[in-house]
């Protein structure tokens, strides 16, 4: 891949908190009415572009934040315990402003990068419901005078319904590519119809295309599930650790305000009030020690994806993320698992009551777990120890 590194000023993490912590507050503080009445986020993804949220990974001089990848992650991390749902729901985005970073200076580069620093969010349509093909997409783009007609229905399109543009996967010929389209285009039908009992906000439902026309210069290349090595599996996979790691310091935060308001207990307690009880204490130790591994775990693998994004993709490097990234699935998931489903020791059955919804961190746990199924990394991962096997890198799911 061709790369040009973000230049000029960047903005430190002080400042970055400064500009972006008052709007995560807000975010967290209707975080459980949303779950309640599973409504979208809406205003709340509106406050993110107000405060350009989007354009971290821009660089100043675009009209961006110039933040590096790790301080991406951070803020990811931050988000996602203000509200899970979103970093998940954005996880293309950035990838999308990633590969703009990437590209030669140019017009269209600098179009795209200014478009982002004013707001403009991208969201996906790539898999596609039922069994379909393994190969392949059904979703077609076919020529139509000066450009394509694009056709096909997509479900898990995360996050399309909170974007301007939506990129879409579809087979030309045989060709697997990625097209561009604007989520307001005639044609485009959106559906909030995610019935996952987590992650219910991420507006992942299904969307369909009906001769939606695309101009030639927005089909972007090769789309995913490409063949050979490329950094963003691992980025797009790292988002989804960084959303299981605010999710633990959300569940840390939720349970210990709790606990100290707390002053029910039990006869046989170690002591009078459970803020005080060594075996609480303990849960909650357990929690928290979630919350630090996971997040040093992802901030980790975003400072590899720094170097390999300022320059160095040599393939080591790149096998070196994408094997660090799998087995991180196998640090990461369990933990926070188990953290969000132990949660509930620390009081008797008043904490499963329906207000608290201290069931929706493990749900949306859970539910972000089963993405790239864990069972199918660890696999690579030992193969790839004992016997030196490539990492499979880009994939898909259907039929075989």
């Amino acid at each position: 891949m061709t790369t040009t590194a973000p230049t000029g000023t960047t903005t430190s993490d002080a400042r970055l908190d400064e500009l972006f912590a008052p709007v995560l507050a807000r975010i967290a503080e209707g975080a459980l009415q949303r779950e309640h009445d599973r409504s979208l986020a809406f205003d709340e993804v509106a406050a993110l572009k107000e405060v350009r949220f989007g354009a971290l990974r821009v660089p100043v001089e675009d009209g961006g934040h110039g933040a590096s990848v790790r301080q991406l992650f951070r803020q990811l991390i931050a988000l996602a315990a203000a509200e899970s749902n979103l970093p998940q729901a954005l996880r293309v985005h950035w990838w999308f402003v990633e590969e703009q970073l990437l590209e030669k200076p140019g017009p269209d580069r600098e179009r795209w990068l200014r478009a982002v620093a004013d707001g403009r969010l991208v969201g996906n349509a790539i898999s596609e419901p039922g069994v379909g093909a393994i190969d392949r997409y059904r979703t077609t783009l076919t020529p139509d005078g000066d450009g394509y007609r694009l056709n096909g229905t997509k479900y898990y399109s995360t996050g399309s319904l909170y974007s301007d543009h939506i990129i879409v996967a579809a087979d030309r010929d045989g060709d697997r590519l990625a097209v561009l389209v604007d989520a307001d285009a005639e044609g485009i039908t959106q559906h909030d119809d995610w019935d996952g009992f987590g992650q219910r906000l991420t507006a992942s439902g299904t969307t369909e295309f009906h001769d939606v026309f695309v101009p030639a210069d927005r089909v972007l290349g090769p789309g995913y599930g490409t063949p050979g090595r490329t950094y963003g599996t691992a980025y797009l996979q790292l988002v989804q650790l960084a959303v299981l790691a605010g999710i633990a310091q959300r569940a840390t935060d939720d349970v210990a305000d709790w606990v100290r308001r707390r002053t029910r207990s039990f006869t046989h307690a170690a002591a009078d009030l459970p803020k005080d009880d060594p075996l609480v204490q303990q849960v909650i130790g357990r929690l928290s020690s979630a919350a630090y591994a996971s997040r040093t775990i992802v901030l980790d693998i975003a400072d590899q994806l720094d170097h390999i994004l300022s320059g160095h993709d040599d393939d080591d490097l790149l096998d070196r993320v994408e094997f660090d990234v799998a087995r991180a699935q196998a640090a990461v998931i369990p933990t926070v698992l188990d953290a969000t489903t132990q949660l509930f020791e620390v009081g008797g059955a008043s904490i499963t009551s329906e207000s608290l919804r201290f069931d929706r961190h493990w749900r949306n746990a859970r539910t972000i777990s089963t993405h790239n199924p864990l069972i199918y990394k660890l696999q690579t991962v030992g193969d790839h120890v004992l016997n030196g096997s490539e990492l499979p890198y880009a994939w898909s799911a259907g039929k075989r």
